[in-house]
């Protein structure tokens, strides 16, 4: 089952839902999955529930209106300071290689830093149930100013050094009333970040992820399948440059999501009512690994039957030039 957002010809907000290969219909009453998650919350059910206790609209057609612009984000917040992006790396079995390379150590007898965190989740990872488990390699992306919608362009800026991609799994959460984490769901990202930054120093991970992000076009409800494949693929002038398969799932991590959500929200600024929450899974397949240069225009996209729609967007890059952000003193 999967909902999406979407802009309705006249304007109007709505939430759509599709059931596997169904034709998508709309939500009666509902114009934000925010508004559904919060009365689900109210009314002591899940979301799946509360979708059901508010009937089948009119059909809609997804795919035109992705093809038209008018498909959101599957979840946002009115106060897009209230919607953080975040994530974590080093998580899935084989993102060390490439991380291993980007930062090699001087002394091929000695371990990287990001080799040393990798064995630490693979030791510790995936606690027993009710245990605390070793905390993965975490940052900070942005908030919803940074989102872009399905179809939309990511924007690379000036002073950024490269454009690549990393088709992940984000985990979508609203903070309820009393402050608890609810997971709403599962949607296909784009966590887009600049691996030729990152590489100059591993000090500069931080800079390196302040770029925009993306996900959807539809949210999985319910658990996540243990096993998710996918294909990760860069199309350029309407061919395809780039190809490869990717796998996530706890069934390819290092992590339980138990222990990466853990990691998140035991701090409690992320617990304050009503704010949204895009947390991305990481990754181990990057077109940075393979000697891919991102040009203007290209298009990212991926997909994975498990999570629904693929998400496409295509590259814009800022004008060259760097000029100075200056300060005004009052």
């Amino acid at each position: 089952m999967f909902l999406s957002q979407l802009l309705l010809p006249d304007g109007g907000r709505a939430v759509a839902l599709r059931r596997d290969d169904v034709q998508a219909h709309l939500v009666p009453s509902a114009e934000t999955t925010r508004e559904l998650a919060l009365a689900a919350i109210v009314a002591g059910r899940g979301l799946a529930d509360e979708v059901a206790q508010r009937g089948q609209g009119a059909t809609v057609d997804l795919q035109a209106a992705l093809a038209e612009g008018r498909v959101l984000p599957p979840l946002d917040h009115p106060d897009p300071a209230h919607m953080l992006l975040t994530g974590t790396g080093l998580t899935h079995l084989g993102s060390a290689a490439t991380r291993d390379a980007m930062h090699g150590a001087p002394d091929m007898g000695e371990l990287t830093d990001s080799m040393k965190m990798f064995r630490m989740g693979l030791e510790g990872g995936k606690p027993r149930r009710d245990e605390v488990g070793v905390q993965p390699e975490w940052f900070y992306k942005g908030n919803g100013h940074a989102v872009a919608a399905p179809g939309r362009a990511l924007t690379s800026p000036a002073f950024a050094l490269d454009a690549g991609e990393e088709p992940e799994i984000a985990g979508l959460y609203l903070i309820g009333p009393d402050g608890t984490p609810f997971r709403l769901g599962f949607a296909l990202g784009n966590e887009f970040s600049d691996h030729v930054t990152e590489r100059g120093n591993y000090l500069w991970l931080a800079h390196s992820k302040l770029r925009p992000a993306s996900f959807g076009p539809e949210l999985r409800l319910g658990d996540l399948p243990p096993d998710v494949q996918g294909t990760s693929r860069i199309l350029r002038q309407g061919k395809v440059l780039w190809e490869k398969p990717f796998l996530s799932g706890e069934a390819n991590m290092s992590h339980s999501l138990a222990n990466l959500e853990h990691h998140h929200f035991k701090y409690p600024i992320f617990r304050q009512p009503g704010d949204v929450h895009v947390h991305f899974f990481g990754t181990a397949t990057l077109s940075f690994a393979d000697g891919i240069r991102v040009e203007p225009d290209d298009i990212f996209e991926i997909e994975a039957p498990a999570l629904g729609l693929p998400l496409r967007n295509p590259v814009v890059l800022d004008a060259p030039g760097e000029p100075l952000t200056r300060v005004e003193v009052l």
